[in-house]
């Protein structure tokens, strides 16, 4: 079980939605939604009790403004190990790009790139996958 799953998504229609279908596995204590990557980073770079959060889980949105899930990504690579969480980061876009896909998976902070929206299925697929 997962002590923490953070969403970044700047649509809060998709945030809830995916909190629901997290809240319905069953699988983490708690879902943080952002719905901005800088957002997300000032959360990852704040202790709270001298510890940093570490999501054990992330799901990223691509297309966001301000700062888009590649820009997150370049910037939460800068971050050290006490900040991040358990690298299990997760695209989770309605990109159909396949540049984006491609850029993805060789990204080594990336392991999935999932089109939207999530299921349980899909939830329970990964953490099979990753034996979480």
């Amino acid at each position: 079980m997962f002590d923490l799953i953070l969403l970044i998504d700047d649509s809060e229609a998709d945030n809830f939605f995916h909190k629901i279908v997290i809240e319905q596995s069953n699988c983490t204590k708690e879902v943080l939604t952002m719905t901005t990557a800088q957002a997300a980073l000032e959360f990852l770079n704040t202790p709270v009790d001298g510890k940093y959060p570490q999501p054990d889980l992330i799901f990223l949105d691509i297309n966001m403004p301000g700062m888009n899930g590649w820009e997150f990504m370049d910037e939460y690579a800068k971050l050290n190990s006490e900040q991040k969480g358990g690298n299990l980061v997760v695209m989770l876009s309605t990109s159909l790009n396949p540049d984006d896909d491609r850029r993805a998976r060789e990204n080594p902070l990336i392991q999935e790139f999932i089109n939207k929206p999530l299921s349980v299925e899909i939830l329970q697929g990964l953490i099979a996958a990753y034996a979480i």
